[in-house]
């Protein structure tokens, strides 16, 4: 398939001509980006993210003040203007609002009228539903940083796409339309029979066509779509992904969920990612911290997209979660607060908050939670004061 983008050929030599003897700092920061050659590979992201590595000239420990409780609109400054957070605030209407994608599937976030072009549902005979749903690609500028965007490939204009949730046994009906410029699919993990499985070339939808597909909603736990069509890197890269909940019988326990998909975009398409985030916009939950309460069951439904790097990772701060691997079975799988996954792989995390207060998570990669995979939890005082 042909080839659309170009690399930036703003990345190449710069000029030859004589330098003044660098500063002790900026010879600190040479040696550094000498061994990460990634640091430099789009210098005009890194600028506009407002990377900043402190390498040197910090204070001695004699001169360490002690540690004082800034008020959480300080703590998120001095988070942001550390190195960890973007210079700006993502522009409305540019994709997603990260916020609202947290707690939003079956397009739950549209008024009733709008909500029924793309969501209905009905009762079947035994207890269960027949989920129906509209979705459609397009090609789509979106913005992943202030000042930032990337021509992606959606589905229904959004990466990542919206969420498919349901009960065990329901009947899930999808309506497509490729609204795109080249072949598209969408392939779940789950069950399925093979012809809606839209991996083999036979299954493509080209444009300006449609396709239904069809399966029972199995097996319970967090699952993915995502295109299918080749080159697979280059459609998974672009943004046509989402999440796919199956719900047990028996509910889980009542929970503040919320669903996060860990993705990164190569902006200069070298193959390799210069904007890594949780949700697509980078550093978003530093400058909108996640509210949570005191004492409250969090319950994280946790997917890993990233293309490019082998693996990624969620490391929250001053606590621990319950993990369940792929949410299928009701045992946990471990008690940490660090966890590491491949593409597709994905988990579901449960925890409560012990302290009021603001806490970080971020990738437990440093490279990825400084190029934007990296936000705050803000915690309250639960109802009561519990």
């Amino acid at each position: 398939m042909r080839r659309t983008e170009e690399p930036d050929p703003s990345l190449g030599d710069r000029g030859r001509g004589e330098q003044p003897a660098p500063s002790p700092h900026e010879e600190a920061e040479r040696r550094v980006r000498s061994r990460d050659p990634h640091s430099v590979r789009c210098p005009s992201v890194a600028v506009r993210l407002g990377i900043v590595l402190l390498l040197c000239n910090g204070p001695s420990p004699a001169e360490t003040p002690r540690p004082t409780q800034l008020p959480p609109d300080a703590r998120r400054h001095a988070h942001e203007h550390a190195g960890l957070g973007t210079v700006g605030s993502p522009a409305a209407g540019g994709n997603i609002d990260p916020t609202t994608y947290l707690t939003t599937w079956n397009f739950s976030n549209l008024p009733p009228g709008e909500r029924e072009k793309f969501y209905r549902e009905t009762p079947l005979s035994g207890g269960s539903m027949l989920r129906e749903y509209r979705f459609y690609t397009v090609n789509k500028e979106i913005e992943i940083a202030p000042g930032v965007s990337f021509p992606a490939w959606t589905y229904n204009g959004q990466v990542p796409g919206p969420t498919v949730r349901a009960t065990v046994g329901d009947r899930i009906r999808i309506r497509f339309v490729n609204q795109g410029d080249r072949p598209h699919t969408i392939h779940f993990h789950g069950f399925h029979p093979p012809e809606m499985d839209g991996s083999d070339p036979s299954h493509f939808v080209l444009p300006g066509e449609e396709f239904v597909y069809e399966f029972e909603a199995d097996p319970v736990g967090v699952h993915l779509y995502h295109c299918h069509s080749l080159p697979l890197t280059q459609h998974i890269h672009k943004g046509l992904y989402g999440v796919y909940i199956v719900d047990p019988k028996v509910p889980r326990a009542p929970a503040r969920e919320l669903i996060m998909m860990m993705n990164g975009f190569d902006t200069n398409f070298d193959e390799e990612n210069e904007v890594y985030a949780v949700n697509t916009h980078a550093f978003y939950y530093v400058h909108h911290p996640i509210q949570v309460q005191k004492g409250e069951l969090v319950r994280i439904y946790l997917v890993n997209i990233l293309e490019f790097d082998m693996i990624n990772s969620f490391h929250v701060h001053a606590h621990f979660f319950t993990e369940y691997r792929t949410g299928t079975l009701s045992a946990p799988t471990s008690y940490t607060d660090t966890i590491v996954l491949g593409q597709a792989e994905r988990s579901i995390l449960e925890l409560r908050f012990r302290y009021p207060g603001q806490f970080m998570f971020h990738a437990h990669k440093t490279e990825f939670a400084e190029k934007g995979w990296h936000g705050l939890f803000e915690v309250t005082e639960s109802e009561g004061g519990r």
